[in-house]
Protein backbone atom coordinates (compact mmCIF):
# COMPACT_ATOMS: atom_id res chain seq x y z
CA UNK A 1 0.00 0.00 0.00
CA UNK A 2 2.76 2.37 0.90
CA UNK A 3 4.41 2.15 -2.60
CA UNK A 4 1.50 2.47 -4.56
CA UNK A 5 1.33 5.58 -2.18
CA UNK A 6 4.32 6.95 -2.29
CA UNK A 7 4.07 6.11 -6.72
CA UNK A 8 0.65 8.42 -6.62
CA UNK A 9 2.70 11.24 -4.92
CA UNK A 10 5.56 11.42 -7.06
CA UNK A 11 3.61 10.71 -10.28
CA UNK A 12 1.14 13.96 -9.06
CA UNK A 13 4.16 16.04 -7.88
CA UNK A 14 5.93 15.51 -11.47
CA UNK A 15 2.20 16.50 -12.86
CA UNK A 16 2.23 19.43 -10.76
CA UNK A 17 5.79 20.58 -11.56
CA UNK A 18 5.12 20.48 -15.33
CA UNK A 19 1.81 22.62 -15.04
CA UNK A 20 3.67 26.24 -15.59
CA UNK A 21 0.27 28.18 -15.24
CA UNK A 22 -0.70 26.63 -11.82
CA UNK A 23 2.97 27.29 -10.45
CA UNK A 24 2.99 31.22 -11.53
CA UNK A 25 -0.27 31.27 -10.79
CA UNK A 26 0.54 29.98 -7.18
CA UNK A 27 3.51 32.23 -6.85
CA UNK A 28 1.92 35.63 -8.06
CA UNK A 29 -0.99 34.47 -5.44
CA UNK A 30 1.49 34.69 -2.16
CA UNK A 31 3.88 37.35 -3.88
CA UNK A 32 2.25 40.10 -5.97
CA UNK A 33 -1.06 39.77 -5.43
CA UNK A 34 -0.34 39.84 -1.29
CA UNK A 35 1.59 43.29 -1.78
CA UNK A 36 -1.29 44.77 -4.17
CA UNK A 37 -3.62 43.84 -1.64
CA UNK A 38 -2.16 45.10 1.51
CA UNK A 39 -1.29 48.64 -0.09
CA UNK A 40 -4.31 49.25 -1.58
CA UNK A 41 -6.63 47.88 1.36
CA UNK A 42 -6.66 51.35 3.72
CA UNK A 43 -9.58 52.18 5.19
CA UNK A 44 -8.06 55.87 5.75
CA UNK A 45 -9.74 58.52 3.94
CA UNK A 46 -6.68 60.51 2.02
CA UNK A 47 -5.91 62.93 -0.83
CA UNK A 48 -9.80 63.36 -1.22
CA UNK A 49 -10.12 65.83 -4.17
CA UNK A 50 -11.57 68.99 -2.41
CA UNK A 51 -13.14 71.77 -4.50
CA UNK A 52 -12.55 75.13 -3.11
CA UNK A 53 -14.77 78.06 -3.59
CA UNK A 54 -13.64 81.43 -1.86
CA UNK A 55 -16.60 83.80 -2.00
CA UNK A 56 -14.70 86.33 0.56
CA UNK A 57 -10.98 86.45 -0.72
CA UNK A 58 -9.63 87.33 2.57
CA UNK A 59 -6.48 86.62 4.19
CA UNK A 60 -9.30 84.38 6.78
CA UNK A 61 -10.89 82.52 4.24
CA UNK A 62 -7.27 81.67 2.42
CA UNK A 63 -6.44 80.54 6.40
CA UNK A 64 -9.02 78.29 6.31
CA UNK A 65 -9.20 76.93 2.94
CA UNK A 66 -5.22 76.13 3.48
CA UNK A 67 -6.14 74.26 6.78
CA UNK A 68 -8.10 71.87 5.11
CA UNK A 69 -5.12 71.26 2.26
CA UNK A 70 -2.48 70.83 4.41
CA UNK A 71 -4.03 67.57 5.87
CA UNK A 72 -3.43 64.23 4.24
CA UNK A 73 -6.79 63.73 4.15
CA UNK A 74 -7.90 66.36 1.48
CA UNK A 75 -5.78 66.96 -1.61
CA UNK A 76 -7.12 70.27 -3.98
CA UNK A 77 -8.99 69.53 -6.95
CA UNK A 78 -8.77 73.39 -7.92
CA UNK A 79 -10.82 76.67 -7.06
CA UNK A 80 -14.10 76.77 -8.40
CA UNK A 81 -15.33 80.31 -8.98
CA UNK A 82 -19.36 79.55 -7.85
CA UNK A 83 -20.60 77.10 -5.52
CA UNK A 84 -22.75 76.04 -8.78
CA UNK A 85 -19.52 74.98 -10.78
CA UNK A 86 -18.46 72.89 -7.34
CA UNK A 87 -21.45 71.12 -7.24
CA UNK A 88 -21.00 69.98 -11.36
CA UNK A 89 -17.31 68.64 -10.01
CA UNK A 90 -19.36 66.92 -7.60
CA UNK A 91 -21.72 65.34 -10.11
CA UNK A 92 -18.62 64.43 -12.56
CA UNK A 93 -16.57 62.78 -10.14
CA UNK A 94 -13.49 65.75 -10.02
CA UNK A 95 -13.93 66.69 -6.99
CA UNK A 96 -15.24 64.47 -3.37
CA UNK A 97 -16.13 67.65 -1.62
CA UNK A 98 -16.54 71.23 -1.80
CA UNK A 99 -15.88 73.98 0.51
CA UNK A 100 -18.05 77.54 -0.05
CA UNK A 101 -16.96 80.14 1.93
CA UNK A 102 -19.48 82.95 1.95
CA UNK A 103 -18.33 86.47 0.95
CA UNK A 104 -18.09 88.72 4.28
CA UNK A 105 -16.85 85.67 6.41
CA UNK A 106 -14.01 87.77 7.51
CA UNK A 107 -15.54 90.79 8.08
CA UNK A 108 -18.41 88.71 10.25
CA UNK A 109 -15.25 86.96 12.03
CA UNK A 110 -14.37 90.56 13.28
CA UNK A 111 -17.55 91.90 14.29
CA UNK A 112 -17.93 88.51 16.86
CA UNK A 113 -20.60 86.91 14.72
CA UNK A 114 -20.68 83.04 14.00
CA UNK A 115 -20.04 82.84 10.05
CA UNK A 116 -21.23 79.95 8.71
CA UNK A 117 -19.13 77.62 5.72
CA UNK A 118 -20.85 75.38 3.70
CA UNK A 119 -19.73 71.87 3.10
CA UNK A 120 -21.26 69.76 0.33
CA UNK A 121 -19.51 65.69 0.53
CA UNK A 122 -20.26 62.85 -1.87
CA UNK A 123 -22.27 60.41 0.31
CA UNK A 124 -22.01 57.62 -2.73
CA UNK A 125 -19.62 56.08 -0.34
CA UNK A 126 -20.99 56.30 2.90
CA UNK A 127 -17.82 55.29 4.92
CA UNK A 128 -15.88 57.77 2.82
CA UNK A 129 -17.82 60.49 3.14
CA UNK A 130 -18.86 59.77 7.27
CA UNK A 131 -15.10 59.89 7.90
CA UNK A 132 -14.40 63.05 5.82
CA UNK A 133 -17.39 64.87 7.86
CA UNK A 134 -15.72 64.41 11.46
CA UNK A 135 -12.28 65.05 9.55
CA UNK A 136 -14.41 68.56 8.22
CA UNK A 137 -15.59 69.01 11.93
CA UNK A 138 -12.33 68.74 13.39
CA UNK A 139 -10.76 71.11 11.42
CA UNK A 140 -13.00 73.68 11.48
CA UNK A 141 -13.59 73.17 15.47
CA UNK A 142 -9.43 73.83 15.38
CA UNK A 143 -9.46 77.19 13.06
CA UNK A 144 -8.58 80.35 15.17
CA UNK A 145 -8.90 83.23 13.44
CA UNK A 146 -7.32 86.89 14.29
CA UNK A 147 -8.78 88.47 17.10
CA UNK A 148 -11.87 90.54 16.43
CA UNK A 149 -11.44 94.47 16.32
CA UNK A 150 -11.45 95.52 20.38
CA UNK A 151 -9.60 93.06 21.41
CA UNK A 152 -12.12 90.46 22.01
CA UNK A 153 -11.96 86.73 20.49
CA UNK A 154 -13.37 86.35 17.24
CA UNK A 155 -16.38 84.27 16.80
CA UNK A 156 -16.46 80.48 16.04
CA UNK A 157 -17.40 78.76 12.68
CA UNK A 158 -20.65 77.66 11.96
CA UNK A 159 -20.20 74.27 9.31
CA UNK A 160 -22.99 73.69 7.25
CA UNK A 161 -22.64 70.17 6.22
CA UNK A 162 -24.41 68.37 3.74
CA UNK A 163 -24.21 65.14 2.08
CA UNK A 164 -25.26 64.64 -1.20
CA UNK A 165 -26.66 62.06 -2.94
CA UNK A 166 -27.23 59.42 0.26
CA UNK A 167 -28.40 61.92 2.74
CA UNK A 168 -28.74 59.31 5.16
CA UNK A 169 -25.10 58.20 5.24
CA UNK A 170 -26.42 54.51 5.06
CA UNK A 171 -23.76 52.03 3.73
CA UNK A 172 -26.18 49.89 2.07
CA UNK A 173 -26.67 51.70 -0.76
CA UNK A 174 -22.90 51.58 -2.29
CA UNK A 175 -22.53 48.19 -1.10
CA UNK A 176 -25.57 47.24 -3.20
CA UNK A 177 -24.35 48.98 -6.27
CA UNK A 178 -21.05 47.38 -5.95
CA UNK A 179 -22.11 44.31 -5.21
CA UNK A 180 -23.84 44.16 -8.77
CA UNK A 181 -20.61 45.46 -10.67
CA UNK A 182 -18.98 42.22 -9.04
CA UNK A 183 -21.87 39.98 -9.97
CA UNK A 184 -21.21 41.52 -13.54
CA UNK A 185 -17.87 41.41 -13.91
CA UNK A 186 -17.94 37.57 -12.35
CA UNK A 187 -20.52 36.41 -14.60
CA UNK A 188 -18.41 38.42 -17.65
CA UNK A 189 -15.01 36.56 -16.93
CA UNK A 190 -15.99 33.15 -15.14
CA UNK A 191 -18.54 31.76 -17.64
CA UNK A 192 -17.20 31.84 -20.74
CA UNK A 193 -13.75 30.81 -19.57
CA UNK A 194 -15.49 27.79 -18.01
CA UNK A 195 -17.34 27.39 -21.02
CA UNK A 196 -14.55 27.47 -23.18
CA UNK A 197 -11.86 24.97 -21.40
CA UNK A 198 -15.26 22.42 -20.48
CA UNK A 199 -15.61 22.10 -24.30
CA UNK A 200 -11.97 21.41 -24.64
CA UNK A 201 -12.08 18.98 -21.93
CA UNK A 202 -14.96 17.16 -23.78
CA UNK A 203 -13.07 16.90 -26.87
CA UNK A 204 -16.41 18.98 -28.38
CA UNK A 205 -14.33 21.67 -29.89
CA UNK A 206 -12.00 18.85 -31.97
CA UNK A 207 -15.17 18.02 -33.03
CA UNK A 208 -16.85 21.21 -34.69
CA UNK A 209 -13.26 21.46 -36.36
CA UNK A 210 -14.61 18.86 -38.92
CA UNK A 211 -18.20 21.08 -39.42
CA UNK A 212 -18.84 23.66 -41.71
CA UNK A 213 -18.65 26.01 -38.61
CA UNK A 214 -16.25 28.80 -38.68
CA UNK A 215 -14.01 29.98 -36.04
CA UNK A 216 -15.33 33.17 -36.40
CA UNK A 217 -18.79 31.66 -35.75
CA UNK A 218 -17.86 29.84 -32.67
CA UNK A 219 -16.54 32.52 -31.44
CA UNK A 220 -19.47 34.54 -31.91
CA UNK A 221 -21.53 32.43 -30.28
CA UNK A 222 -20.06 31.54 -27.28
CA UNK A 223 -19.74 35.20 -26.19
CA UNK A 224 -22.71 36.48 -27.19
CA UNK A 225 -25.37 34.42 -24.96
CA UNK A 226 -22.24 35.29 -21.82
CA UNK A 227 -23.70 39.01 -23.24
CA UNK A 228 -26.93 38.44 -23.71
CA UNK A 229 -27.09 37.18 -20.47
CA UNK A 230 -25.35 39.70 -18.54
CA UNK A 231 -27.98 42.08 -19.49
CA UNK A 232 -31.16 40.16 -18.51
CA UNK A 233 -29.29 39.40 -15.50
CA UNK A 234 -29.22 43.48 -14.43
CA UNK A 235 -33.02 43.28 -14.17
CA UNK A 236 -33.17 40.63 -11.14
CA UNK A 237 -30.59 42.93 -9.74
CA UNK A 238 -32.64 45.92 -10.08
CA UNK A 239 -35.21 44.29 -8.10
CA UNK A 240 -32.56 43.99 -5.26
CA UNK A 241 -31.53 46.99 -5.67
CA UNK A 242 -35.34 48.33 -5.46
CA UNK A 243 -35.31 46.10 -2.14
CA UNK A 244 -33.13 47.66 -0.61
CA UNK A 245 -34.48 51.12 -1.15
CA UNK A 246 -32.03 52.72 -3.52
CA UNK A 247 -32.88 55.07 -5.89
CA UNK A 248 -32.66 55.06 -9.85
CA UNK A 249 -32.33 58.70 -10.60
CA UNK A 250 -30.63 58.49 -13.72
CA UNK A 251 -31.52 56.61 -17.27
CA UNK A 252 -31.93 52.76 -17.05
CA UNK A 253 -31.00 52.84 -21.61
CA UNK A 254 -28.08 54.50 -20.60
CA UNK A 255 -27.10 51.95 -17.81
CA UNK A 256 -27.67 48.80 -19.88
CA UNK A 257 -25.72 50.26 -22.80
CA UNK A 258 -22.70 51.09 -20.63
CA UNK A 259 -23.14 47.63 -19.11
CA UNK A 260 -23.01 45.71 -22.44
CA UNK A 261 -19.46 48.31 -23.09
CA UNK A 262 -18.58 46.84 -19.81
CA UNK A 263 -19.04 43.21 -20.19
CA UNK A 264 -17.68 42.94 -23.80
CA UNK A 265 -14.44 43.54 -21.83
CA UNK A 266 -15.25 40.76 -19.06
CA UNK A 267 -16.12 38.46 -21.74
CA UNK A 268 -12.46 39.00 -23.52
CA UNK A 269 -10.62 38.71 -19.81
CA UNK A 270 -12.51 35.54 -19.76
CA UNK A 271 -11.73 34.06 -23.45
CA UNK A 272 -7.81 34.67 -23.26
CA UNK A 273 -8.14 33.06 -19.80
CA UNK A 274 -9.84 29.75 -21.60
CA UNK A 275 -7.01 30.53 -24.53
CA UNK A 276 -4.59 30.10 -21.75
CA UNK A 277 -5.61 27.03 -19.58
CA UNK A 278 -6.63 23.62 -20.31
CA UNK A 279 -8.72 22.80 -17.29
CA UNK A 280 -11.63 24.21 -15.92
CA UNK A 281 -9.47 23.51 -12.69
CA UNK A 282 -6.65 26.02 -14.28
CA UNK A 283 -9.49 28.79 -15.60
CA UNK A 284 -11.33 28.96 -12.40
CA UNK A 285 -8.27 29.77 -10.73
CA UNK A 286 -6.89 31.62 -12.83
CA UNK A 287 -10.63 33.67 -13.20
CA UNK A 288 -10.26 34.40 -9.22
CA UNK A 289 -6.06 35.86 -10.13
CA UNK A 290 -7.91 38.57 -11.99
CA UNK A 291 -11.07 39.01 -10.49
CA UNK A 292 -9.45 39.70 -7.01
CA UNK A 293 -7.17 42.77 -8.20
CA UNK A 294 -9.41 44.39 -10.62
CA UNK A 295 -11.73 44.14 -7.18
CA UNK A 296 -9.25 45.64 -4.81
CA UNK A 297 -7.97 48.37 -7.65
CA UNK A 298 -11.78 49.28 -8.46
CA UNK A 299 -12.93 50.96 -5.54
CA UNK A 300 -15.29 48.73 -4.16
CA UNK A 301 -13.22 47.59 -1.31
CA UNK A 302 -11.23 51.11 -0.46
CA UNK A 303 -11.39 54.60 -2.02
CA UNK A 304 -8.69 54.75 -5.00
CA UNK A 305 -7.68 57.91 -3.64
CA UNK A 306 -6.22 56.40 -0.65
CA UNK A 307 -4.14 53.92 -2.70
CA UNK A 308 -0.41 54.51 -3.47
CA UNK A 309 0.00 56.45 -6.83
CA UNK A 310 0.99 53.66 -8.43
CA UNK A 311 -1.95 51.51 -7.83
CA UNK A 312 -4.12 54.35 -8.86
CA UNK A 313 -2.47 54.47 -12.38
CA UNK A 314 -2.71 51.00 -12.62
CA UNK A 315 -6.34 50.65 -11.39
CA UNK A 316 -7.10 52.43 -14.58
CA UNK A 317 -6.51 49.59 -16.70
CA UNK A 318 -8.99 47.96 -14.23
CA UNK A 319 -12.80 48.36 -16.35
CA UNK A 320 -14.45 47.52 -12.91
CA UNK A 321 -13.45 51.23 -11.71
CA UNK A 322 -15.01 52.71 -14.49
CA UNK A 323 -18.10 50.65 -14.39
CA UNK A 324 -18.73 51.34 -10.69
CA UNK A 325 -18.15 54.83 -11.30
CA UNK A 326 -20.86 54.62 -14.11
CA UNK A 327 -23.19 52.59 -11.59
CA UNK A 328 -23.08 55.18 -8.61
CA UNK A 329 -23.33 58.35 -11.03
CA UNK A 330 -26.28 56.64 -12.91
CA UNK A 331 -28.08 55.51 -9.88
CA UNK A 332 -27.17 58.05 -7.07
CA UNK A 333 -26.28 61.08 -9.02
CA UNK A 334 -28.64 60.81 -11.85
CA UNK A 335 -25.86 61.57 -14.34
CA UNK A 336 -26.18 60.79 -17.73
CA UNK A 337 -24.12 60.36 -20.98
CA UNK A 338 -22.58 64.28 -20.64
CA UNK A 339 -21.08 63.31 -17.31
CA UNK A 340 -20.20 60.03 -18.20
CA UNK A 341 -18.63 60.08 -21.50
CA UNK A 342 -14.88 59.73 -19.90
CA UNK A 343 -15.82 56.76 -18.33
CA UNK A 344 -17.71 55.15 -21.41
CA UNK A 345 -14.22 56.30 -23.70
CA UNK A 346 -12.83 53.82 -21.03
CA UNK A 347 -14.33 50.99 -21.38
CA UNK A 348 -14.42 51.22 -24.94
CA UNK A 349 -10.55 52.12 -24.90
CA UNK A 350 -9.90 48.82 -22.73
CA UNK A 351 -12.45 46.83 -24.16
CA UNK A 352 -11.90 46.48 -27.68
CA UNK A 353 -8.35 45.48 -27.88
CA UNK A 354 -8.81 43.08 -25.51
CA UNK A 355 -12.27 41.67 -27.36
CA UNK A 356 -9.60 41.22 -30.61
CA UNK A 357 -6.57 40.08 -29.10
CA UNK A 358 -9.10 37.67 -27.70
CA UNK A 359 -10.71 36.72 -30.83
CA UNK A 360 -6.81 35.99 -32.34
CA UNK A 361 -6.32 33.94 -29.78
CA UNK A 362 -9.22 31.79 -29.65
CA UNK A 363 -9.00 31.65 -33.59
CA UNK A 364 -5.39 29.81 -33.06
CA UNK A 365 -6.25 27.91 -30.48
CA UNK A 366 -9.16 26.38 -32.04
CA UNK A 367 -7.94 26.72 -35.78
Amino acid sequence: MWTRLAGLVVKESIQFLRDRVMLVLILWLYTVEVVICTLALSFEVTDMPLAAVDLDRTPASRALIEMFLVTDTFAPAGYAVTATDATKWLQTGRARIALVVPQGFERDLARGDAPSVQVLLDGTNSNVAAQARGYTLQIVSRFRPPPAEGGGPAAAIRPAVRVWYNPDQTYTAFMVLSMVTLAALMVGVIYPAASIVREKEAGTIEQLRVTPVGTGELFVAKTLPTLVMGLLSVFPSLLIVWWFGVPLRGSLSLFLGLTALFLISAIAIGVLIAAATRTLQQALLLSFFGLFPMMFLSGTVAPVESMPEGLQALSLASPLRHYLDITLGIFLKGTGLPELWPQAVALVAIGTPLFAIAAVLFRRRTA
